[in-house]
This record gives structure tokens, sequence and C-alpha cells, in this order.
């Protein structure tokens, strides 16, 4: 697995104090990108929550995300959570190390009380005392949040005093790419009261992993104000895959007032991504599962037709400049300001999310602005099959033939790839195994650039690329 090291750098540790007021909880920020440009501690809020109780145990989900590994348990992972300012909320986002798992809490405006929420997006510190310190917090004392440095504190400081050092997984930021493409995808489901929540979430397994993955896919289907586990996905089923991946929300149930499920319409048999969504007073948890505990969202493959056209990279340039940190971004007003049609916005959307620029948000159906702090251009260069299908179309190796084309692998092999309703099949391993549930195989893709004219933009490369 490709890796690189991931470096953040606060002003000092967070901390959750006790004052005359009530408890201030400090969230230090690393460097991050905001509207003015790049800053090193961006402040992004400072004021009270409305349920001190409740925002400490969703936080601590996140965190416990961000330390996960639900597949391979045993190698342990961890990185600071995302926050994201949008002007009138706070996201906080994190992603498993194993890369099936992705994790949002929404504090919306009827969360906050007393303070403006600023716009951007970086990482923030929660470190271990820290979240001993959240775990004790009751009801009764007042919260005061402050998401980046107070200034009057961090005057007298040359510099960062806490840094840290984390191996990032290019699949793990790949991810965060892929889970925005399928959630988009995912419509309401089920949405249950709070008792029969509680009832069914504290009802699934705790642990299992890949042992438990193998017995197959599981699904739950709406029945009366619950749900009920069922051997198939039968019509309104949602695929509940690798459950025990849900034990973050343990934290939570107390507090929910409703449970929505999302995920897509039902299709064939094979496990699907879902996502889990507590509401809380004020703010919302999400939990977005990849189709199987040892399926990181890195190889979904929902990407890469956005990413293998010259059009969508120019539409998103465009479209980059008008998303201005919304905390809803809307498919028909960008059409309207940028003069491109619905489906090039969202193709530009699609692309913009391959470098951590939008993310999706199920419970309002729609795209959210915010720039992640890492090294962007990693996603497309370590995307294995984009590569390949480069250095295919790089060889010459695709000759069409009406709705036909033949794909000649560096090794002699020809692969036919046919155009069916406008989805490409083909003759290759890949194509047979996953039937296009992980994304067009390189072959496909190659054919799809050149039909579309795409520059091969290419480094050298291996023309064969595996059999992916």
């Amino acid at each position: 697995m490709t890796r690189s090291l991931q470096a953040v750098a606060y002003r000092r540790p967070s901390a959750l104090e006790s004052a005359a007021d009530g408890r201030h909880l400090g969230l230090e920020t690393s460097r991050g990108a905001t509207p003015t440009g790049l800053q090193d501690h961006p402040r992004f809020f400072s004021g009270f929550v409305t349920s001190p109780q409740v925002a400490a145990a969703a936080l601590l989900a996140v965190a416990d995300v961000a330390a996960a590994r639900y597949y391979q348990p045993q190698l342990r992972a961890s990185l600071d959570p995302v926050v994201t300012g949008n002007g009138d909320r706070l996201r906080f986002e994190s992603f498993s190390g194993c890369g099936g798992v992705y994790a949002r809490l929404d504090v919306l405006t009827p969360g906050l009380d007393g303070g403006e929420v600023g716009h951007g997006t970086t990482n923030v510190d929660v470190n271990n005392p820290l979240r001993e310190a959240l775990s004790r917090i009751g009801s009764d004392d007042p919260l005061h949040l402050r998401v980046g440095p107070d200034e009057l504190a961090v005057t007298t400081l040359d510099g960062p005093v806490v840094e840290k050092k984390v191996p990032l997984p290019d699949r793990w930021l790949r991810g965060f790419a892929e889970a925005q493409v399928i959630a988009a995808g995912f419509d309401l489901r089920a949405e249950l009261p709070a008792d029969e929540a509680v009832r069914f979430l504290r009802g699934l397994p705790k642990a299992g992993g890949a042992r438990r993955s193998a017995a197959g896919p599981r699904w739950v289907v709406p029945v009366g104000r619950g749900l009920r586990p069922t051997t198939r996905p039968v019509p309104g089923a949602v695929c509940l895959p690798g459950p025990e991946r849900l034990v973050a929300l343990q934290r939570v149930l107390r507090h929910a007032t409703a449970l929505r499920v999302y995920g897509p319409a039902v299709g064939a048999a094979a496990a699907e991504a879902a996502a889990w969504e507590v509401v809380l007073p004020g703010m919302r948890l999400t939990l977005t599962l990849s189709p199987d505990a040892s399926r990181g969202f890195s190889g979904e493959g929902g990407v890469l037709d956005a990413l293998a056209t010259d059009e969508a990279a120019e539409d998103a340039e465009l479209i980059a400049v008008l998303l201005a940190w919304e905390p809803r971004v809307d498919v028909a007003d960008l059409a309207a300001s940028s003069g491109l049609t619905p489906e090039r916005v969202r193709a530009a959307l699609v692309r913009l999310g391959t470098s951590g620029r939008v993310g999706y948000d199920t419970a309002e159906a729609a795209y959210f602005h915010r720039e992640l702090p890492y090294d962007a251009e990693r996603v497309e260069k370590h995307n294995p099959r984009l590569r390949s299908a480069r250095a295919l179309v790089a060889a010459g190796a695709v000759r069409l033939d009406g709705p036909l084309a033949t794909v000649t692998a560096e090794d002699g092999h020809a692969h036919r790839v046919r155009d069916e309703a406008g989805v490409l099949t083909c003759s290759c391993l890949w194509w047979a195994k996953y039937r296009g549930g992980r994304g067009p195989c390189k072959h496909a893709l190659a054919v799809r650039m050149v039909r579309r004219g795409a520059a091969p933009e290419l480094e050298p490369a291996v023309v064969g690329g595996g059999a992916r």
C-alpha cells in the first residue's frame, strides 16, 4: 500500500478546562484552507454548544472511527479529524484506517449559540487526554467551544509546540472521493424513532471483521416502526455490510431522536454501501459503510470516468471558483451560474471530490464545499486503473470499430469492449468478476478516453498494469 507522511502542527494541545462560566473546550487547528488562502492556524468558531454532553459524545465517535481499523484490527491507525466551517455549521469528518468507514458529525445552527461560524477546512487535534476529559462531560455545565487558536493565548509563542507525523495511505485519501460519489446515489430508505433506533443498534454485533463478512452481505427491510433482518435484497431493503462497524454510534444512542438509513435502490444480490445517520439535538452523526469490511472505498472506481476527461477537468476549474464554501451546493444554481449543463456540473463536482474539495450530505441530498489539507495531486497519480488506461491510450492499444473496440495489452492479449446502451462491458477478468460494480476496468476506461479524444498526459508506466 502506497503511503505518505502527513505532518500536522498545533500551537498547543486541544484541552477541556474548567472556568467560572462552565467548561471550555479548545480544539486546536493545523494548517488549512480559508477564503483568504492558506492559514497556519485558522479560527472557525468561538461560542457555546447547546447540548454539551451530546456534542462531546458525537465528537468522540468521529475520533473513534479515525483511530479504528475494522478490517485487520491488529494494525492501529490514527489521524486527526478534519473540521470544516461552512458559515452556518461545523462539520467534523474522519476515515477509518482500513478505509471502509467514513464518519461525519454536522453541528448545525441549532446546536451552536453565541458565535459566528467561519469558513475553511483544516485538521483538529483530538488527543488522548482530551478524549478522556470529553468522556466525563455531564449535561449540567455550559460548554464553550473554540475551534481554532485563542489569539491572546498564542501571541507569545514562537511557533508550533505540538507536532504529529502520521502515515496517510493513498487509498484513505481516495476513499474521501469515492464515498461522496457513492453517497450521491443514495436515497432515504428508512427512518426509525428513537426507541426503535436504540433497540436495533444495540442488537448489532460488536466485533467480527473478515470472519463475519465471509457469510455474505446482510440486509434489513423497514417493517412498521423498525427494521427486520432479511437474507436477500427484497424490494425496499438496505444492505448492512459489516454491522459491527456501526459500533461508534453506541456513544450517542441515549441522545438519539431518530435513525435514518440511506442507500441505493436494490439491484443485484451483491453487497452495497449504505449510510446510517443518528439524529441528535442540533446535530447529525453519519457513518457511511463500504460494501464489505475488507473492502475500502478507494477501489470502488466511481470517480474514474470524471478523471479521464479533459472536459471535466476544465469544467472543474470553473466550478471551483463558484463553490464559495457553501454548506449546500445546488447543481441547478451552479449550472445557471456557469453556463454548463447539470450533467457537466455533476461531473465537475466528482472531479473536485477527488481532490477533497467537495463532500456529499445525504440528509440534505446536496454537495458541500471543503478543502482537505492534503496533497490532492496524488489522487490521480496513484490510481492504478487510470494510469494503466492512459498507458494503453499512449501505446496506441485501442482500436475502435463502431460499438465495439479492441484493446491489446502489452502481453499481446486482446480484450473486446462493447458499448451496451452507454455501459461499456469487457471480456477481461476484472469485468467478469465485478460486472461494473467497482467502476470501469482499465480497458473500458481507455476506450472511453479515445472516444472522447482525451490526451494521454502520461508519465512512464507499465501498460499491463496488473489484473485491473
